[in-house]
């Protein structure tokens, strides 16, 4: 049996003595479609902070792919798409190809030669998001959606494991958003590649993932869609800390 990509056992972290994260026990198997859902101050964001190394736990353990985190090294496994449509510039002079090169710095270095073989990978990297049409195109002209899946493509050059993604539907319509998760689907079920997912959107996410995670300081739910959609309103409202009602909708 393989080790889980990432494995957190009784993580706690504070902030100015403020709790953020308590008690979290958690695994991300291999192959996973994860979705990470749970309300605006609830520990997600810092979650990922601390499997990227960004953060560190006041206490408990971190492993990725079965290595205690302060040894791991190999930092090209972990992709990262953050929630791009609130910071980026659209004025920035860059092409598609020059964003998704961007990806390979860590690799190559900001002074070493851009090979054959390296442009080869950045188009390919691009055709895997559906942007081949686009390769030469400045990013700053794109919709949302195409941009996203272009800050995807850079995530993907390095031809990472594990691909975290943190709200990235945010400012996004809803036709590019069904879009988005479709391609999401498709990296995971026809390129084997880990997705933890972080969102709001219950109704989507719930039809793509493989497992679902409620986070609110601490884990309230870690289990299949199917487990989720059976929780009531007083469960949720309880895990969110206020009422909350559930709404259906057709896509």
């Amino acid at each position: 049996m393989k080790d889980p990509v990432v494995s957190m056992k009784n993580i706690h972290y504070a902030y100015e003595k403020k709790a953020i994260l308590h008690d979290i026990h958690f695994e991300i198997p291999q192959g996973v479609f994860m979705g990470m859902l749970g309300p605006n101050g609830g520990g997600k964001t810092t979650l990922i902070k601390l499997i990227l190394g960004l953060s560190k736990p006041d206490n408990g353990s971190i492993h990725l792919f079965g290595q205690p985190i302060d040894k791991f090294r190999d930092w090209s496994k972990i992709g990262f798409v953050s929630q791009k449509a609130n910071t980026f510039n659209k004025g920035f002079p860059a092409t598609v190809f020059e964003v998704v090169s961007m990806g390979l710095t860590g690799k190559i270095g900001y002074l070493k030669l851009f090979t054959r073989k390296h442009k080869s990978k950045v188009l390919q990297s691009i055709d895997q998001v559906g942007m081949t049409d686009y390769a030469y195109e400045n990013v700053g002209n794109l919709s949302g959606g195409q941009q996203q899946r272009v800050f995807i493509a850079r995530a993907l050059v390095n031809d990472p494991e594990l691909l975290i993604l943190d709200e990235p539907t945010v400012g996004v319509d809803q036709e590019n958003v069904q879009r988005f998760y479709d391609l999401l689907h498709q990296l995971n079920d026809e390129h084997h590649i880990t997705l933890l997912l972080v969102t709001h959107d219950t109704g989507t996410i719930t039809e793509h993932a493989t497992d679902i995670v409620c986070l609110n300081k601490t884990l309230h739910f870690h289990g299949e869609p199917d487990e989720y959609q059976t929780l009531t309103n007083k469960d949720l409202s309880k895990f969110y800390g206020h009422p909350v009602n559930i709404v259906t909708h057709d896509h």
